[in-house]
């Protein structure tokens, strides 16, 4: 045996090996805490991505399209469509002009269509919310039922309301004309002005389940010993709604009337679903109305013009809401 093996056979000393599982006990692997530090953001990775491909990048093209004059003599490669600065901004927004005109028209009816669909929604859902606290018989096969318009697909649902609206033989004419007699001869629900109160109930119809669901599950957090203590007070029903019930419900309003709000000011599928591609001036909503402007015409860039300032108008009003909404809110509420 030679000097080399002994000397490779001949163990190290002790200390070295205590002093080296000391600093691997101090000093950990980079690979594993990179692996466990990094973990959250790999699993939120695929979301974020699809939230880019999906929403981000398809609104940052949108406003690059908004500064170019991009008609159909330039689908082929819009990059080429020249650059006009905000001449599609200064057209949107020419009220004098008829495209100002129309857009200002359109915006109007998306102002009283927003409204009256949020504002029923609420009451009908908060109110219904409120009933279904007491217990009785069949209450949970009532609120099954009532959810079930949330439940359906929308595409399927308007279309069934499309039917209903029928002027030959839709339902709706078929209970008020023929077997209540509240109208002098059928009425036409999808043509003419009649276009816009059909559009609400759509509206109201699909909206009001998800308002009832929002204050219902709120409910279930306000403890019944208010009520009871309130009731050995002297209050009524009417004061322990308004001291008790709805300052407990503010800050689930506060969320539930803006994602009404913006769920409604933006909605393109009841008008289109429900009138076509073409939906009556009287039901003219915004967002119909730039799929018009973009796609009927081909002129992709006043249309893109018109979203940057719907997106605009819709940061603007959600900013102020949740400031005003925000004032003299109590710590303990948020």
């Amino acid at each position: 045996m030679t000097a080399t093996d002994t000397t490779s056979q001949v163990p190290p000393p002790a200390g070295d090996d205590v002093l080296r599982s000391g600093v691997a006990r101090r000093l950990p692997r980079i690979p594993d805490r990179i692996r466990r530090g990094g973990l959250p953001y790999l699993l939120l990775l695929p979301a974020l991505v699809l939230e880019l491909l999906i929403h981000i990048l398809p609104m940052a093209i949108g406003i690059v399209m908004s500064f170019r004059g991009l008609t159909q003599f330039f689908i082929r490669n819009w990059s080429d469509a020249p650059w006009t600065g905000l001449h599609n901004f200064k057209v949107a927004v020419d009220f004098n002009a008829p495209i100002g005109k129309a857009l200002l028209h359109s915006f109007y009816v998306t102002v009283g269509f927003t409204l009256l669909s949020v504002g029923l929604s609420w009451l009908i859902g908060t109110g219904t919310a409120i009933l279904m606290q007491e217990d009785f018989r069949g209450r949970g096969f009532l609120r099954t039922v009532f959810l079930v318009p949330y439940a359906l697909p929308a595409y399927a649902a308007i279309i069934t309301w499309a039917f209903m609206f029928q002027h030959d033989n839709g339902l709706v004419n078929h209970v008020l004309h023929d077997q209540l007699g509240i109208t002098d001869k059928p009425s036409f629900w999808l043509i003419g002005d009649n276009s816009f109160y059909a559009l609400v109930i759509v509206a109201i119809w699909k909206s009001w389940p998800f308002a009832f669901l929002m204050v219902m599950a709120a409910l279930q957090n306000i403890p019944r010993e208010l009520y009871e203590a309130a009731s050995i007070d002297g209050a009524g029903l009417w004061q322990q709604m308004r001291r008790i019930t709805m300052p407990s419900l503010r800050a689930v309003n506060q969320v539930l009337v803006l994602v009404l709000f913006l769920w409604t000011f933006n909605d393109f599928n009841t008008p289109y679903v429900l009138f076509g591609r073409s939906a009556p001036e009287a039901a003219d909503l915004i967002s119909i109305h730039i799929y018009q402007s973009s796609f009927d015409t081909w002129n992709f860039g006043s249309g893109s013009a018109m979203s940057v300032l719907l997106l605009l108008f819709l940061l603007v009003v959600t900013a102020a809401y949740l400031i005003f909404t925000s004032r003299g809110r109590k710590p303990s509420d948020v």
